[in-house]
């Protein structure tokens, strides 16, 4: 395929050195010579020269059909109107000048050369500039780059991060001289001082946004170094133009690349920047920024003295409700100590029962026994049988006597151990280890200091007597 809207090379003089935007091909002039005969180049060219020096430079108004964007750079497309259409090139140096994009469809007032295309004897235009007609250039450019960013997901908030709740470190990038960086030094100063780390750029200007994306960067770069947790990029308010800068698509591309939040702190709560729309929040002062990223410390202050009452509150009651739960423990306990003695001494005398009922009734055996060995005696040799009776009775008196010292010997530590647990539960038993009962002139318990005032008469009842005291001073709940 042929290239299309190649500009012409040098151009040829008329054969002979003759020729020129003048010379003309018809009839035949005095002395009978024959007409000029042109080649196609050079009649092409010819009509080439005459449009450029005919009409040098004009403005096309029309709608863009055929759009053809090749990777050279080149622009190729159509201008027409109801009525005609009119081929038209745009080399890559003039497109890459453009603010906007060009666009199927889009209505444009072009500024170019007319022109012959000599490849193929085409008429077109050669456009220079192009502005769009009905919207200004940086209003269409603006929107057709929010439109590629939305359609990419940076605009999303699911996207955005948020902001730490008590930075380490703040970058800002912004101009040194300006009121914005000013604005956020007094805010934080005010509110919660912090290091505050400025990276200076330019914030206006055709080499603002290459200077605000290399301060962005260099920030990025020194973020874990420095501590830097939070970054404000932002200026003070301004015109569109001014502002631009912040719409420019690389910078938006750094604000998003960025490892640390970014908050953009753009002109006034009325300018919305592309920079607004990709940052992690938006500020709509660099004064409301340093609010943003910094708490108050006044009103920290008002939290923690809430959570301290709080706290309080907690403990006290947490504490009344451990006294209760103490104090119905203890009488549990107590209850289950009378219990358990009772039921250890019905045992024990259970046990002593049985004992006495076994030793009589051994003691009954013997003297059947005994009887019966008498009677028998008397019967036989009364001498021999009385001497060998009397000794298996002194034996049979030995046995049980060892009987009775061992059983006797068994149920004792038991018994002691019994008395030892209900004297352990026993209130004097407290008192033996150095405690005392408190009672007031009426008699009633005294649980706390504040049942009782300097001055009152106080009776304390030790483990043996007991003692008449007068209070002097009181203090408040001593720790165990």
């Amino acid at each position: 395929m042929a290239r299309r809207g190649i500009p012409f090379g040098k151009r040829p003089g008329a054969p002979g050195g003759r020729g020129g935007p003048g010379s003309s091909g018809g009839g035949e002039r005095g002395g009978g010579r024959r007409p000029r005969v042109f080649a196609v180049s050079e009649a092409v060219e010819l009509a080439h020269r005459t449009l450029e020096q005919h009409i040098a430079g004009l403005w096309v108004e029309g709608e863009v059909s055929n759009l053809v964007l090749p990777r050279s750079g080149h622009a190729y497309f159509t201008l027409k109107d109801g009525r005609g259409a009119l081929p038209t090139a745009m080399w890559a140096t003039s497109v890459r000048r453009l603010r906007f994009r060009l666009q199927e469809g889009q209505r444009l007032r072009v500024f170019g050369r007319m022109g012959i295309y000599a490849a193929q004897g085409r008429f077109q235009l050669y456009a220079e500039r192009a502005e769009p007609v009905g919207v200004g250039e940086l209003a269409l450019a603006l929107e057709q780059l929010k439109r590629k960013l939305h359609d990419e997901g940076l605009f999303a908030e699911a996207r955005k991060r948020p902001l730490p709740a008590w930075p380490r470190g703040i970058g800002v990038v912004t101009s040194p001289n300006g009121a914005a960086v000013h604005d956020i030094i007094k805010v934080v100063r005010r509110r919660m001082p912090t290091p505050i780390l400025l990276s200076p750029a330019k914030v206006q200007g055709p080499e603002a946004p290459y200077e605000l994306i290399a301060a962005l960067r260099l920030l990025a770069r020194a973020a874990e170094a420095r501590d830097i947790e939070v970054i404000i990029l932002g200026r003070g308010g301004g015109s569109m133009e001014d502002l631009w800068a912040f719409n420019h698509e690389g910078l938006a591309r750094a604000v998003v690349d960025c490892p640390v939040p970014v908050v953009s702190a753009v002109g006034h709560e009325v300018d919305v920047t592309v920079c607004d729309l990709v940052a992690d929040r938006r500020a709509a002062t660099p004064s409301q920024a340093g609010e943003l990223v910094v708490p108050d410390r006044r009103e920290l202050a008002a939290r923690f003295d809430e959570y301290q009452r709080r706290m309080v509150r907690n403990i006290e009651r947490r504490t009344v409700d451990l006294g209760a739960r103490l104090h119905g423990g203890s009488r549990r306990l107590e209850r289950w100590g009378r219990s358990w003695v009772r039921e250890q001494r019905g045992q024990l005398e259970h046990s002593h029962a049985r004992l006495l009922v076994e030793v009589r009734g051994a003691l009954e055996a013997d003297r059947r026994r005994h009887r019966a060995l008498a009677e028998r005696l008397a019967a036989v040799d009364p001498r021999v049988r009385v001497a060998q009776q009397r000794r298996a009775l002194h034996e049979l008196e030995r046995r049980l006597i060892r009987a009775g010292r061992s059983m006797t010997a068994e149920l004792r530590p038991r018994l002691a151990r019994a008395a030892g647990k209900l004297d352990a539960l026993s209130p004097l038993a407290v008192l033996g280890r150095g405690y005392a009962l408190a009672r007031d002139e009426g008699g009633r318990v005294i649980r706390k200091a504040s049942e009782v005032e300097v001055g009152d008469a106080v009776s304390l009842r030790l483990s043996e007597g007991q003692l008449s005291v007068e209070v002097r001073s009181k203090a408040g709940a001593v720790d165990p």
